[in-house]
């Protein structure tokens, strides 16, 4: 019976969709795919205003200073940092991909 219960308790750990490891965040499946998704989305959405001839200012606030108002796209991406990891890394493969196509 030890033994079943360790096997039962190891099958459900493979199961689990999200681990951490020594400070690391591991997720698999479709829910991790979803978190990625989810800060793809909303750079793209903080982006996606400032394009085009009706693109419109965006408001950054700073540590330090007065805000930055500017209709950069590129300006825009690199100052959003999310609270979520998931959705930062996210955020940060669509800033290395489009720093990468330049």
């Amino acid at each position: 019976t030890m033994l079943s219960a360790r096997s039962r308790t190891l099958s459900l750990a493979r199961q689990t969709a999200t681990r951490a490891m020594s400070g690391k965040i591991i997720e698999f499946g479709a829910e991790g795919r979803a978190n990625l998704l989810r800060g793809v989305s909303k750079l793209n959405d903080a982006v996606s205003c400032t394009m085009g001839p009706k693109g419109r200012n965006v408001m950054i606030a700073q540590a330090y200073g007065a805000p930055r108002i500017t209709k950069d796209g590129v300006t825009v991406a690199k100052s959003i940092e999310f609270s979520d990891p998931m959705e930062n890394m996210g955020a940060q493969l669509v800033r290395q991909v489009a720093n990468n196509t330049n």
